[in-house]
């Protein structure tokens, strides 16, 4: 399917916009494509915000060209764009922190010095995290995956769960066992009705004592 161009002319040539679309879409199909474009949003912030740096020699086409190829280089794994990116931002805010500190120092009145000092540490702080961004971005952490190995020679209990007592049912179930094999192989007594037996055999016994003695 071929491609043609469109064009968004501004008052400055250096901003028209070449826009490529598709032979069957209509000019406003482009345009909103291009509206909702990544990289056609990121080269109107850039452009916005580079204007006291480079003026308004910066052509839109040629911008949005140079985003789209460093957005498939980071696509087909090419990192280096993106790298001296953050080297550069981290060399930036180490500028800014040093500009900062330096002007806090010649500050006369505390309000002055603390806002200062406060802005250098804020900029520090965001050169190491970029640093730190770096780092993350050129050797990955890897995930470490740790499984519990649980090895003994004998029959083991193992309770992975909160540090409560323990129940003593085997040891009652096992009391309850051995106080039945007793009963079973006669070596004990259920005492049901002993007070009353022994009761009337010393009764008998006392009148043979009895009779004996007339």
């Amino acid at each position: 399917m071929s491609k043609t161009k469109s064009s968004l002319v501004t008052s400055n040539r250096n901003k028209m916009l070449v826009l490529s679309r598709q032979s069957n879409e209509t000019p406003e199909q482009g345009i909103a494509e291009a509206a909702v474009s990544p990289m056609v949003n990121a080269a109107a912030v850039v452009d916005s915000f580079q204007r006291n740096i480079m003026g308004d020699d910066v052509n839109m086409t040629a911008l949005v060209e140079a985003l789209q190829d460093s957005a498939k280089k980071s696509n087909s794994g090419d990192l280096s764009t993106l790298e001296a990116m953050l080297v550069g931002q981290a060399t930036a805010l180490q500028s800014i922190f040093t500009s900062l500190a330096k002007r806090a120092v010649h500050q006369d009145m505390i309000a002055h010095y603390e806002m200062f000092l406060r802005l250098a540490l804020k900029a520090q702080s965001q050169s190491r995290a970029t640093i730190s961004a770096l780092v993350d971005l050129k050797y990955p952490r890897q995930a470490t995956f740790v499984t519990q190995a649980n090895i003994a020679n004998g029959p083991q209990l193992i309770n992975n769960g909160g540090g409560g007592v323990a129940p003593r049912t085997k040891e009652s179930q096992s009391s309850r066992n051995e106080l039945l094999e007793e009963i079973a192989n006669g070596s004990a007594h259920l005492d049901t009705g002993t007070k009353e037996t022994a009761g009337r055999s010393g009764q008998a016994m006392d009148a043979m004592g009895a009779v004996n003695r007339a």
